[in-house]
Order: C-alpha cells, then structure tokens, then sequence
C-alpha cells in the first residue's frame, strides 16, 4: 500500500483476531459517531469519517486484511532486528599509537619550551670595593665557557610570557584527557553513554465501565510477561499510561518503558467519546410527535431523558454532567441520540391517520 495510514484494528477499535462481524458492528458504531452531520461543530469530522471507512474497507476485505497482517508483522520483525542491531556492541577503532604519541610529544614539549623560555631569576653581584693602592692585574681574554650577563627584559616581552602561560596551560588540557582516553582503551573500561532501550508500545482493551470504577487490569506483552495497569482517574479512550523500565532488557542499555494505550469497546449500548457517553434512545410516532419521557440505565446510574414535542429521528439530547467522571469532580455528558421506531404490527389508526393525511380528509 503506497498510503499510509493509521492502524485499521486500532482506528475501529477491535482486536487483531476480531472477526468479519465485531469488526462490521464497530464500523457501524464508529461510522455513527464521527458522521459529519452529527459534528458539525468538529472541523475534522469528515476526515475522521473517511479514515473510518477506509479501515472498514481494508479490513472487511480477507485479502487486504492478510496482506496487511503480513506486512506490519514483517516491519515489526524489521524494527526488531533493527533494534537489536542498534544494541550490539560496536568494536572500537584502535587509537593511533603514533598519532597520539606525537600529540602528547608536541604537547609536552611546549610546556618544556614555556619553562625553558622563562628566565630564570639570577642575584645581581654587588661590587668590592676595590683598594686604591691594588696594582691592576692584567687583562685575560675572555674564555668561550664564561657566560655573559643575560639582558634585562623589556616589558613586552614580559607581557607576551605571560599571556603565554595560559595558552600553554590549555594546550596541555587536551594532553590529559588523550592519555586519560588511552588509559581506558587499554583496560577496556572506556566511557560509554548509557542509551536507553526504546519504548515498548501494548494496546489494552477496556470497558467503559472499567474506566469509571479505574480497575487494575493486566496487559500481555509480546515475550508472553504479564503487567498489572491502574486506570487513573478520568481515563478517556486513547490515552496512553507509561510504565517506566518495564520493557525490554538490553545488557548495556538503560531498560526501556512499556507505553501502554486505552482502547474502549465501541460495540455496546453506550459508547465513549471523551467523558461524554453517547447512546442511541428508540422512540414511537406518538412520543416523536407529543413528546414523552423515558428512563435510561447508565454506566453512571439512572437518568431521565426527557423528549421534547416534534422531535425527528436523529435528533441529539445532551444531558449536562451525566457522563463519565473525570479528574478533580468533572463529568462528561451524555448524548442520546433519538431513533424513530414504528411498531412490529401494524396500526389500524396510525394508518388511517396517514390516509386522511395524504388525502385530505379528518377524521
């Protein structure tokens, strides 16, 4: 498939084993929910229906569906041997004997040419007195081995000797740490950072009712281990808990986390879409035309829902905080959905009412 797109199982929210009718059910369910029509305050309504009806289209198709299975199990093998080959030790490249030897040389040797440079302080000789009766000695030549008094320095080149200091002092920083570096090759022990596995991504599937009441409930991994998860409170469907280093193993590597991501059962009577529950309410021509009252059973306790006179099918009731909770004392609401029904047998008066409609005539 040359588009890409998000995965199908997880888009109608049904398992990898579902079959071809929880998945048409979902589809029917889902499809229901993000219709443009009843979202016409949600810009992304129509993609998010469009993206439904793709799902559904790869998924009801057994060929589609086997191809893509192959293909995802093939790139989650990809990814692993990718992995794995991520967290193999890598040789490392030997150092340069030679190359670091002349660096260490060149080094050193310019902390010995900054000392030698310095002049060394010597005491100034003070003149005897010479007695005025001594006779003068005769003049020697100068021997090759005397060494002549050194010259006073001038100011600048004391000034130079000292901004060369500190350049000498940064040079051999380097020198350091190369010797430092070599050491540790040669005991095996180089510094390496510790990198950390990458996530382990789970799906586990809830019911609404597991939300509310925040079960603690397990999650398989892929090796076959077991995890026990808290729903924290407010959980909505999509919304991912992370446990922190208990993925994969690694020798060598910081441990990894499993992101573990709520999918809802779509399929039942309420369905979730955030905190807010949505329903559909099955209504008679005389309670769409008159008006009526009924009691609905909810995940959170009984509610009334009261239909107002003249009310089509289709229609959305929203029920202000009778939702799912949510952190810190809120609530979600809860939409109902009305659906205009007709009895299983037909009504004598209900079908002569529609005659005389039609027709003209009153009864």
């Amino acid at each position: 498939m040359v588009e890409t797109m998000r995965d199908p199982y997880v888009i109608l929210g049904v398992r990898r084993n579902a079959g071809q009718d929880e998945i048409k059910a979902a589809w029917r369910s889902l499809a229901k929910a993000v219709h443009p029509d009843h979202n016409q305050d949600d810009p992304n309504a129509a993609e998010r229906f469009a993206e439904a009806g793709k799902a559904y289209e790869l998924l009801r198709d057994p060929k589609l569906r086997s191809r893509y299975d192959y293909a995802r199990r093939e790139a989650e093998l990809r990814r692993m041997e990718a992995m794995k080959a991520k967290m193999r030790p890598q040789e490392e490249a030997p150092v340069d004997a030679e190359t670091a030897e002349d660096a260490i040389s060149q080094i050193f040797g310019a902390e010995t040419r900054s000392k030698s440079a310095r002049p060394s302080p010597k005491p100034t000789p003070k003149p005897s007195p010479k007695p005025a009766a001594a006779a003068k000695e005769p003049e020697r030549p100068a021997q090759a081995s005397e060494s002549k008094p050194e010259p006073a320095l001038e100011p600048q080149q004391e000034n130079a000797l000292k901004t060369e200091t500190p350049l000498m002092q940064r040079a051999a920083a380097p020198a350091a740490e190369l010797v430092a570096a070599i050491v540790r090759r040669i005991r095996g022990r180089a510094a390496k950072t510790a990198e950390k596995v990458p996530d382990l991504p789970v799906d586990l599937a809830v019911s609404i009712e597991d939300l509310i009441s925040r079960q603690r409930l397990s999650v398989e991994l892929p090796d076959g281990e077991s995890l026990k998860v808290q729903i924290p409170p407010g959980a909505v469907d999509g919304q991912s808990i992370r446990l922190a280093e208990q993925g994969y193993r690694v020798t060598g590597m910081t441990r990894g986390d499993v992101v573990v991501t709520l999918r809802v059962d779509q399929g039942g009577t309420f369905r979730a879409r955030g905190l807010d529950l949505m329903t559909t309410l099955p209504i008679d021509l005389q309670g769409a035309v008159l008006g009526c009252e009924q009691v609905l059973e909810t995940p959170v306790g009984q509610v009334t829902v009261v239909v107002p006179a003249w009310s089509g099918s289709d229609k959305v009731l929203r029920l202000a905080g009778s939702g799912m909770p949510g952190a810190y004392g809120t609530h979600g609401d809860l939409l109902v959905e009305l659906r205009l029904v007709l009895p299983e047998a037909p009504d004598d008066k209900i079908t002569d009412l529609m005659k005389s409609q039609r027709d003209g005539l009153y009864l």
